[in-house]
């Protein structure tokens, strides 16, 4: 039988229970560290991101504020750079690639809830993976939603909410984002 959390893992559906609010706590814990470190070197905030990330690639930076659920399913590849106020909910993994830069106030939502309001009210959840590829620019206040796939060297546009997988070097603005038409 499957814990709570290896189910949400697994992108099954999971009831919350102590042992995931423990982890959430203890990613609460780790942010409020995290995010009064503003004013710390690069160095400083790079070694701390590495105590709560999944992994942290070379010269990876995140400007505080920065929020997660856990943190631990984040995989940021090297030189990827989060500005200001970003939140990643990662339930399951988020993976981010080489050199992506991704603008402030950008949300990024591997959480998701049941379409069927019966199985919301008694308390399941489920998470969709996030692969954002390499050289990929994400402008500020763009969202993206669970289960998304963007390729390498593409552009959101700012606001953008990204619904669907993104190809390859594409171009997508608007909401829901749409490749950009020339």
């Amino acid at each position: 039988m499957k814990t709570e959390k290896q189910k949400m893992l697994a992108g099954e559906l999971y009831r919350p229970d102590a042992e995931l609010g423990a982890e959430q706590a203890a990613a609460k814990a780790w942010m409020t560290r995290y995010n009064a470190a503003l004013a710390s070197p690069t160095s400083e905030r790079h070694a701390l991101l590495c105590e709560r990330l999944g992994h942290v690639g070379k010269d990876a930076v995140i400007r505080p504020p920065f929020f997660c659920d856990y943190g631990y399913n984040i995989r940021l590849g090297d030189g990827v750079f989060l500005n200001f106020n970003c939140i990643i909910l990662d339930v399951v993994e988020v993976i981010i690639g080489d050199r992506t830069q991704i603008g402030p106030a950008v949300q990024i939502y591997a959480a998701d809830h049941p379409r069927d309001a019966e199985t919301r009210r008694a308390g399941l959840e489920f998470g969709r993976p996030v692969h954002i590829g390499s050289d990929v620019w994400i402008g500020g206040g763009a969202i993206i939603l669970p289960g998304v796939t963007v390729g390498d060297g593409a552009i959101i546009g700012a606001g953008s909410v990204v619904t669907r997988n993104v190809a390859v070097g594409a171009t997508v603005t608007g909401n829901p984002a749409r490749p950009r038409q020339v």
